[in-house]
């Protein structure tokens, strides 16, 4: 068992230490919304992630990346009053996501990639004609979603790309007073990277 262990380890070091590993810098906004019979009335809301990334080439053309991104997330929605009315607040949830995408670049630079991705709730608020009120115990703590998306990379390490993270997952925790029903995140992202090295040559 240890043998295979330190063979396993000495394998992944060998390719970590042949493969010309980049990281970088990546920022942008956040178009987030709700779907599912619990979010009924939802809209979206606007915010930002942010984060760090790297990329690791499989060889000239595909990759993985992995990426370390704070994501402002949640929606816009509709209470009830209790006379009969409503009034319009927002849940602000706010996720450290871990996406692990394969990635495609053609020699042109037009990207593609898709991933699974891991969210880790570290805060949850609803606001409500200016006051915050604490509801991370209404949502579980994570959350799964899958990664579709597709950029630009230029020749001066600059990155362009647009992603939608589709929610896979009940986020709302029944049992801590959230909704009996089913919500599921749902994110577009538009932003920017910044690739730190050498730039790559096409």
């Amino acid at each position: 068992m240890k043998r295979s262990i330190l063979l396993l380890t000495a394998t992944i070091s060998f390719f970590l230490t042949q493969s010309q590993i980049n990281f970088g810098v990546k920022a942008g906004l956040n178009l987030a919304n709700a779907t599912g019979s619990g979010a009924t009335g939802s809209t979206t809301r606007a915010n930002f992630h942010a984060g760090v990334l790297a990329q690791i080439p499989i060889n000239d053309m595909l990759g993985i990346q992995p990426e370390i991104i704070y994501s402002g997330q949640g929606a816009r929605a509709s209470f009830a009053d209790g006379s009969g009315g409503t009034i319009s607040g927002t849940h602000k949830l706010s996720y450290i996501n871990v996406p692990v995408l394969f990635k495609y670049t053609s020699s042109s630079g037009f990207l593609v990639e898709t991933g699974l991705q891991v969210g880790f709730l570290i805060s949850a608020k609803a606001s409500v004609s200016g006051i915050n009120a604490d509801e991370k115990n209404n949502f579980k703590s994570t959350d799964f979603s899958w990664a579709f998306g597709v950029g630009f990379m230029s020749l001066m390490n600059i990155g362009i790309d647009a992603r939608y993270n589709l929610g896979l997952t009940n986020i709302e925790n029944s049992a801590n007073g959230g909704s009996t029903g089913i919500v599921k995140n749902s994110v577009i992202q538009i932003g920017a990277f910044y690739l730190f090295g050498e730039p790559k040559k096409k």
